[in-house]
């Protein structure tokens, strides 16, 4: 069963919103409600909480005692569901605007959202709504469709929201298909190694982990255990009951916490940007500058390809996906390190420039796999991407 978040917004098939949430309580899972203002006109917020026995958010800065509501809403989620959705609500969701509590709590949640539209059909049919939804099928958002009947204007036309118990078929079936990982153990590697010079500083590289880390919450998304082995990362650490964090800052580290973490597990996604090479020698006391400013020399060696230790030893029902984050030529490297890595896929993304992978929140990727041409997928959010390479490991364990 899933812990689920209802958005109602401002549609008058808002009173169907609160079936769906019986619908959903009936069915085992757990539900919590988001009001936009404008549905709190047409439905009680009393009633959704009488129902779930939790309060409804509708306001960012209504509870003095807990400051962020939203972000706490937004972590325990996993599944959005916005019911009825308004054209307002999809423009906000498309285009990234938070301005009240639903438009924030959607940005913040990196849980996958589906949205049931209702409205009039004229606004149904308007470009500006068609081409918000086009984005957000881009982004990863399921839309169930609304269907034709009689409207609350009086007339029959397309735009209608399906009956409660199809909507609630609807998330049964996308939780089914996206729970495949149920009972299987994933392990991922994120962030950056660094490789210590001295007790201060480091070698170390421009990798945020976010990656990563989306991987690993959609793969706890979809049902698997996850381990999560982390090096230097700087953006938040995903919470939940199936992940287990483990910290591995140097390769060395990491190297033994993947070892450790893999052996018993299903797949391996290498998705951390681990040091090439390390000090052959680490200082014990800081290093101090020369009195005569001249050039200072520091010895490299190599340090082990996790990787490739990794993949060469996995048994032959296990996966292992490896990351190639390159700044020119690189299929030609991915290729390669497909070659020589024994993994089963390569994921290959740039990391050149403005629009390279690090520190952004979305990449363009292409997969490589043996015996396949390269499949180029468009820029996503890496959310959408983390989601996708899911599914895709999905059916390689199959």
């Amino acid at each position: 069963m899933a812990r689920i978040t209802v958005y109602l917004s401002g549609s008058i098939a808002a009173y169907k919103g609160v079936e769906v949430v019986r619908g959903l309580q009936k069915a085992g899972h757990e539900v919590r409600v988001v009001m936009t203002t404008s549905a709190t006109k047409l439905v009680g917020p009393a009633t959704l909480n009488a129902l779930t026995k939790y309060p409804v958010l509708t306001d960012l800065w209504g509870d003095a005692n807990q400051p962020i509501p939203h972000i706490e809403l937004a972590d325990w989620t996993e599944l959005a569901l916005v019911v009825p959705a308004s054209a307002d609500l999809l423009a906000k969701m498309a285009n990234g605007i938070a301005d009240d509590a639903a438009s924030t709590t959607l940005l913040a949640t990196a849980a996958p959202k589906m949205v049931a539209p209702a409205m009039n059909r004229q606004m149904w049919a308007a470009p500006a709504t068609q081409r918000n939804l086009t984005q957000l099928a881009q982004d990863g958002v399921t839309i169930i469709e609304p269907v034709t009947g009689r409207l609350a204007e009086g007339y029959t036309g397309h735009g209608r929201l399906p009956e409660p118990p199809q909507i609630v078929a609807r998330v049964q079936d996308f939780l089914n298909q996206y729970r495949q990982l149920a009972g299987k153990h994933v392990v991922v590697t994120a962030g950056g190694t660094r490789e210590p010079l001295d007790p201060v500083r480091y070698i170390g590289n421009r990798s945020s982990g976010k990656m990563g880390i989306e991987i690993a919450r959609a793969a706890a998304q979809a049902g698997a255990q996850v381990t999560l082995i982390t090096g230097q990362v700087s953006v938040a650490l995903p919470q939940a009951p199936n992940i287990t964090l483990v910290s591995a800052l140097t390769t060395e580290e990491m190297l033994q916490a993947v070892q450790e973490a893999f052996e018993p597990a299903d797949a391996l996604v290498m998705a951390a940007a681990v040091a090439d090479y390390r000090p052959v020698e680490v200082a014990q006391q800081k290093v101090k500058k020369n009195h005569n400013h001249g050039p200072r020399t520091l010895e490299l060696t190599e340090t082990v390809d996790i990787l490739r230790t990794v993949a060469a030893a996995k048994r032959p029902d296990q996966l292992v996906i490896g990351f190639a984050a390159e700044t020119e030529k690189l299929l030609d490297h991915a290729q390669e390190k497909l070659a020589s890595k024994h993994a089963d896929m390569i994921v290959a993304n740039s990391v050149a420039g403005a629009t390279g992978a690090f520190g952004r929140d979305d990449n363009q990727v292409t997969i490589l796999q043996k015996g396949l041409d390269p499949e180029k997928w468009p820029r996503l959010p890496k959310t959408a991407v983390a989601q996708r390479l899911v599914a895709r490991l999905e059916e390689q364990l199959k």
